[in-house]
Order: C-alpha cells, then sequence, then structure tokens
C-alpha cells in the first residue's frame, strides 16, 4: 500500500514537471509579427494656411470736439444708428479768461470809436445840411460811421462766440454741438455728462466723444507668416470663420498684404486684409476675433495615401509594399502635393497594392487590448 502511494506521488511530480517545462518552452517562443497593411484612397488633398485676426469696419471714426470745455448733454448711446450730421453731443464752453477779457476790451474799444464817428458824422451834417461842405467831405464821415459800427458788430459776436459758442449772426449754435460726420452705428461712447473734454487742434487728438463706424462694410484683418505669405495674392477667396458664430462660415475676398513685415514671439507675420460677404440673417459685431483658411494648393481625386507611410532618403520617397502575405518589399515611389495628413501619388502606386502600416503589428495590437 506503501509502495502504491509512493508511486502515485512520483508520477504526478512528474507530470507537474513536464508541464511546466512545456509551459516554459510555449512561453519562450515569439509569436509570428502580422503586420497590418492599408491601400492607397482616391481623395482630394487642399493645402491650406490659416490667418488669425478679426473682423472690424471698413469705415469706422472718432468724433471729437472742435472747442474744449464740459459735456453738457448726450444724445446718443452704443448701438444707435445716426445719419451724416445728426447731433452726438453739445459742449459747454469754459472760456479762456486771458481771451475772454480781451475780448470784452476789444468791444468796449469798438464803442468809444463808434460814439466818437457818430458825433463827427453829426457835425459834418449839419454842416452838409447848411451846404457849408461839399458831398464829397461827408461822405468821408458815413464811412468812417460804417465801419465803426462793423467793428462794433464784429466785437460783439466775437465775445459771444468765445463766452457761449453762439455767434449772434448765424444765430444757432456753432461748434458746440458735436455732430456725425459719417452715416453709421454709434460703437462707443466713452464720455459722460460733465466729463471735460479737449478740441482737436495740431497738438492734441482731442478728446473722443464717440465711435461710428458702417457696419454694413466690414473687412478680415490678419496676419500670416513670412513662409506663406510668398504663395498669396490679391484677389484670393477666403474661407473665414467667427469665434462668436462658429456654425457659420463667410467668404472673403484678399484685397491687400502688408509690404512690411512685423517681428512678433521671434517670427515676422505680415498683415493681410480682405473684404468680408456679408450675410442677411447675422449681425456681425466689430472685433469679434475671427479665423481664416486661405487654400494655397489643391488636387481633387487623387490617389493618395497617409504622410505617415511614406518614408523619406535624401530626395527619395518609398513605401513598402506587400509582394507576398505577410512580405514586404521597398517601392519607390514619386510624390506631389501634401496637406500634412495625405500625400498625393503621383507614380509607383496602385490602388489595390496593400502597403505596410509601419509599427503597427497585429500581434502587438492584440496583446494590448
Amino acid at each position: 500500500m506503501k509502495k502504491a502511494f509512493k508511486i502515485v506521488i512520483g508520477i504526478i511530480i512528474l507530470v507537474v514537471f513536464v508541464g511546466t517545462i512545456a509551459y516554459l518552452y510555449k512561453k519562450s517562443q515569439a509569436k509570428p509579427v502580422i503586420f497590418e497593411t492599408t491601400t492607397a484612397q482616391v481623395t482630394s488633398i487642399v493645402k491650406k494656411t490659416v490667418a488669425t485676426g478679426k473682423v472690424v469696419p471698413r469705415k469706422e471714426i472718432e468724433v471729437k470736439p472742435q472747442v474744449s470745455g464740459i459735456i453738457s448733454e448726450l444724445y446718443v448711446e452704443a448701438g444707435q444708428k445716426v445719419r451724416k450730421g445728426d447731433m452726438i453731443a453739445k459742449v459747454r464752453i469754459i472760456p479762456n479768461m486771458i481771451n475772454l477779457s480781451e475780448a470784452e476790451s476789444r468791444v468796449k474799444r469798438a464803442n468809444i470809436n463808434l460814439d466818437n464817428a457818430k458825433q463827427n458824422y453829426d457835425r459834418q451834417k449839419s454842416l452838409f445840411d447848411s451846404k457849408v461842405i461839399s458831398k464829397a467831405e461827408i461822405q468821408n464821415y458815413e464811412i468812417s460811421l460804417k465801419t465803426a459800427q462793423e467793428d462794433l458788430e464784429s466785437a460783439e459776436n466775437n465775445l459771444q462766440l468765445i463766452r457761449d459758442g453762439i455767434s449772434k449772426t448765424s444765430g444757432a449754435v456753432s461748434n458746440t454741438i458735436i455732430r456725425s460726420t459719417i452715416e453709421g452705428m454709434v460703437l462707443t461712447v466713452p464720455v459722460e455728462v460733465g466729463n471735460s473734454v479737449i478740441e482737436s487742434n495740431t497738438f492734441n487728438d482731442g478728446t473722443t466723444i464717440a465711435t461710428v463706424a458702417d457696419m454694413g462694410e466690414m473687412i478680415f484683418k490678419g496676419k500670416v507668416d513670412e513662409s506663406e505669405v510668398g504663395k498669396l495674392h490679391e484677389g484670393m477667396e477666403l474661407i473665414m470663420t467667427v469665434g462668436a458664430i462658429d456654425t457659420e462660415k463667410f467668404k472673403a475676398k484678399l484685397e491687400h498684404i502688408s509690404p512690411k513685415g512685423v517681428e512678433e514671439n521671434g517670427a515676422i507675420q505680415f498683415e493681410i486684409r480682405a473684404a468680408v460677404s456679408l450675410k442677411d440673417n447675422l449681425f456681425i459685431r466689430a472685433g469679434y476675433s475671427a479665423n481664416a483658411d486661405i487654400v494655397l494648393e489643391r488636387r481633387d481625386s487623387v490617389l493618395s495615401v497617409q504622410e505617415s507611410l511614406v518614408k523619406y532618403e535624401a530626395d527619395t520617397a518609398w513605401v513598402e509594399v506587400e509582394s507576398t502575405p505577410q512580405v514586404f518589399k521597398k517601392r519607390t515611389i514619386k510624390t506631389g502635393l501634401s496637406d500634412g495628413v495625405n500625400v498625393e501619388i503621383l507614380s509607383g502606386l496602385t490602388k489595390k497594392e496593400k502597403i505596410k502600416i509601419q509599427n503597427a503589428p497585429a500581434a502587438a495590437t492584440e496583446e494590448k487590448k
């Protein structure tokens, strides 16, 4: 009985030992690598560049006052449409005390001269009526009187203009009313009633009362890298995407390429400008960020493969083509246009031939799963 038990134990140990050896041997054998393959496809290849920028009105002006003073009234607000000549704001003039004093003194002198001219005329008129002096002599005094009257009227107008901004001869407010110089929409009104404003002159740009723009004519302003700008020309079509309306695409026509580049973050950028074709049912606000796709080259319905399948040595391009199952040979090909994902095949490959997918064996993929 003990002998039989020992025999059974020995057999079990032997079976376990042999099984372990067989399992380790099987594990040590490498599985055959089976590479995945693909074929060339007929597709369209578009090489394009992207310009980033924003959408702005073609005509955008800043309305500035012609006199310095304080804003007493505002007639518009942002978003309101105005016509050329519409009132934007009213400025209450704070007169310069030196100019005001000089204007008042000028009125007083004009009054004195008028009184003197009138007295002289009245004396000479009585002599003329008595036929003591001739008509030619009285005419000189008439001219002097009229000149004195005109000087007084001019001095009074000047005083009123300095003090109130109103001319007595015009009978209306002059440059204290700020008016729009174009028809369009008010974009911003950066001032409030009570703010001091400075007139526009040769030494100062002046305070902006409002910004007005024609929102019916918009342009895209963007920048293109120097490596791509040489491929652009005026008249090219752009497909523009607005960040705030990403579901819609707008067409634009390139109309200007800057002749001078600007360095930004170590790269030279050239500004471009394109006229945007607006859609009636969509309102584009000034300053929207936008991207424009510019088609540089295009190939329709051409044979192509993935760029990652093509290997390059010097000036030669090649792929690995399956000659027999899982046996691959190098095949030199001639490539054309590439969009970075697919590359055009000009010669050396047919649509039916299988191409080895580099670094993608099927066995390895199955193990990962």
